[in-house]
């Protein structure tokens, strides 16, 4: 009964709230990022099964190049640009509980970024050598 009543006359306070929801855009930007490491995101690749073998490859390996050309422009630059530029504690605003810049939030973008090129390449570099070990099976 005392902590209920101490709750409501004091309040919560603020920094709990601004933290949670700070570790989240960090939880959700790296649990993505290894999520697409383990291919554990939603994909649809119905229609991808039906074609050759061949086909099938050509088509991974273009979807990879993509999700690396997009991962190396929005997270890594744009990540970079927008973190940095929220960064500098002179001009740019402090949030109201913790007194940090948004540029520590921003961040998770880029190291996110980072994990994603890396799983991408791991991923390219997997089904390059599939192709090319299936060549000489044959």
């Amino acid at each position: 009964m005392g902590r209920v009543h101490t709750l409501r006359s004091w309040g919560q306070a603020k920094w709990t709230e601004e933290l949670a929801r700070f570790l989240l855009v960090w939880v959700a930007l790296l649990g993505g990022a290894l999520a697409f490491g383990e291919n554990a995101h939603l994909g649809v690749d119905y229609f991808v099964g039906k074609l050759a073998p061949e086909a099938r490859k050509l088509v991974k390996v273009f979807t990879q190049l993509t999700v690396l050309f997009f991962a190396i422009a929005v997270f890594i630059i744009g990540g970079v640009q927008v973190a940095s530029a929220n960064m500098d504690q002179t001009t740019a605003a402090l949030t109201p509980a913790l007194g940090v810049t948004m540029g520590h939030v921003y961040f998770a973008l880029p190291i996110a970024g980072a994990f994603i090129i890396l799983f991408t390449a791991e991923q390219l570099a997997e089904t390059i050598l599939e192709k090319d070990q299936q060549k000489e099976d044959n």
